[in-house]
């Protein structure tokens, strides 16, 4: 198995050579497999002003290359290290800056303050557009292309401080490719290759030939500790309300007490489970293999429960994607077929109307390359989908029903209960961003023996929201509350003029509040431990805990002798579309947020009543 993965490593450079015709576009799906994703070697594959930007051009004056070069792109790093680059393309991590959902929550919080919170969440997504100066308000296709990574390779490995618990802040240590980065370990097969450079091919500086590379590696410990990722997740806004709550329930886990860091669940073999490390070079330069083929492989997808849902032209990070702008891009109706050989045929044979292509879009041959770029990253969707799974279900279980009264008769009410467990020694069950997401809640139908759904709990309405007090629809009148609802969301609990505490999806008291807005307390929130008029009830089940969700059908609708069945499954989405609705989202962003809806531990129990 490993000869056959090095093999397949070994032809990264080979198969980005292959001339990008526009046969190879359309026809050559050996080329869409993921392990072909990353950059080629001699950065063939990336458009030259993009290449310029992230200073793989040395024609670019001097000036302009040093400050251009002073951050390089992952574009760089991928070209030694094409796992490492592939697994961070889909990742979360290389997300934070493309999301639009980030984009229209970060702008309406900072309206909510008349700007007063600044860079602050930037600082975390962006931190190398941030650290460049670049103003907190520019659109995406407006700053560096740097900037436009997230969390990119140098926003780990040139850090050298140990910020702990500094909400939301780090610093990367500026340099060109040629300076050393910091990682966990004294990189003796580096100093082979450094010492060989003519041998490996790589260039150490602007005056030797060859492909770039880091002039050694320096130690930093923490990198390798759960310490290192506290600053940007735990994290407080302006008001006092912890927004990112992840390494508080850590601190407070068997995982902590048992010695098992973040790397361990979100970098190993197994999603979401501490269950070792997979085996792979360190790098591969110029198709020679460094170091021991079974070393240790920290897996960079940083795996987690969260997913995209920007256009598959501009996530995941694929060089290839580049050779068109962001603009360009959200012009691409992917939707629509453009650039599959059915649709394509269809159109040049006359058989379906011409659409109003824009003009970057008019020639089939670039909608077939763009067509490519999106099968490559569906490729690597599909396996982030996957991941995701294993996540949720690796890290909970679902039992029952569980009937502790007298079993189910004719015409009486039937009782029962189903129990939820978290079963990850780490986080909360659901973890993550706290207030308006993420969503976890379970879908409960009975169904009579003449296959009829004839109860309940946990439907959706039209806009797919559970049926509380948010839905839309049910506010319009057009469904009923689902009054057993079992949903673990954490929400947000605000003071009303009158009655008790209102639940909102963000702490702003929007009853009484002329101009709602997120102020900051005038007594520190370590007095009363709760911002004043706002709090959080949180429904999240701590690791290993349990939650029993308990139901009860009416009499009136058990008519029938025969076999009935109890349908249950768990359901998960990062965003309830009234949020999203809230902050402005688009049609799109709301159908890709569906879209992504995970169900997990689904199954069915039959059972007789007389």
């Amino acid at each position: 198995m490993i000869n056959r993965i090095l093999k397949l490593s070994l032809l990264f450079s080979f198969l980005f050579f292959i001339s990008l015709n526009d046969q190879a576009w359309s026809q050559n799906k050996d080329l869409a497999k993921p392990e072909n994703f990353a950059p080629a070697a001699d950065g063939s594959d990336v458009p030259k002003r993009y290449r310029k930007s992230v200073g793989m051009d040395s024609k670019l004056a001097h000036d302009e290359l040093l400050a251009e070069n002073m951050y390089p792109s992952a574009i760089e790093c991928g070209r030694c290290h094409p796992k490492v680059f592939t697994e961070w393309a889909s990742s979360n991590h290389a997300y934070a800056s493309i999301s639009p959902m980030f984009h229209k929550f970060e702008q309406a919080v900072n309206d909510l303050t008349s700007g007063t919170i600044g860079s602050f969440c930037v600082r975390c997504h962006q931190q190398v557009g941030t650290q460049r100066g670049e103003s907190r308000e520019l659109p995406l296709w407006e700053r560096s292309d740097v900037a436009r990574e997230g969390i990119t390779c140098i926003t780990c490995h040139r850090v050298s401080a140990s910020f702990g618990k500094v909400n939301g802040e780090r610093h990367i240590n500026p340099g060109s490719v040629y300076q050393p980065v910091y990682n966990s370990g004294q990189a003796k097969n580096l100093n082979k290759v450094l010492e060989n450079a003519e041998q490996y091919k790589v260039a150490l500086n602007d005056d030797m030939e060859g492909q770039p590379i880091h002039g050694g590696s320096i130690v930093n410990d923490q990198i390798s500790q759960s310490e290192f990722c506290v600053s940007c997740h735990q994290v407080a806004v302006n008001i006092g309300i912890a927004l990112e709550v992840v390494w508080a329930q850590y601190r407070d886990s068997p995982a902590l007490d048992q010695g098992i860091t973040c790397q361990d669940c979100h970098m190993g073999k197994v999603p979401g489970e501490a269950k070792g490390y997979a085996k792979f070079p360190i790098a591969i330069v110029n198709g020679r293999i460094v170091g021991d083929p079974n070393r240790r492989h920290s897996n960079h997808a940083f795996y987690g429960p969260g997913y995209p849902i920007a256009h598959p032209g501009l996530f995941p990070f694929n060089p290839r994607s580049l050779h068109w702008s962001i603009k360009d891009w959200l012009h691409f109706d992917y939707r629509a077929g453009w650039g599959k050989p059915e649709f394509e045929d269809l159109l040049e044979n006359k058989k379906i109307d011409m659409p109003d292509f824009p003009e970057v879009w008019a020639k089939r041959k670039d909608r077939e390359r763009a067509r490519y770029v999106i099968v490559q990253n569906e490729a690597l969707l599909e396996d982030k989908r996957i991941d995701r799974l294993a996540v949720m279900e690796n890290g909970s279980r679902l039992d029952g029903p569980y009937i502790d009264g007298k079993k189910p008769r004719l015409g009486k009410d039937f009782k029962f209960r189903y129990r939820v467990t978290n079963v990850d020694l780490g986080h909360n069950l659901p973890s993550g961003s706290l207030g308006a997401q993420p969503e976890i809640w379970l879908n409960v139908v009975l169904v009579d023996p003449d296959g009829k759904n004839i109860w309940e709990s946990g439907y959706v309405d039209s806009h797919g929201d559970m049926a509380d007090l948010h839905s839309l629809d049910y506010a319009a009148g057009k469904i009923k509350h689902d009054d057993q609802l079992f949903n673990l969301q954490t929400k947000f609990l605000t003071l009303n003029i009158k009655g008790t505490d209102r639940e909102m999806y963000l702490p702003v008291n929007f009853d009484i509040d002329q101009l709602p807005m997120l102020r900051s307390a005038g007594v520190p929130t370590t007095v009363l431990n709760h911002p004043p008029g706002a709090r959080m009830e949180g429904r999240s089940i701590p690791p290993l805990g349990y939650r029993d969700a308990k139901y009860k059908v009416p009499g009136k609708l058990l008519q029938k002798p025969g076999k009935y069945t109890l349908q249950a499954r768990l359901r998960s989405r990062a965003e309830p579309i009234y949020f999203m609705k809230f902050v402005g989202s688009t049609q799109e962003m709301e159908q890709r947020i569906n879209d992504w809806m995970l169900d997990f531990h689904s199954y069915a129990v039959s059972f007789e009543i007389e």
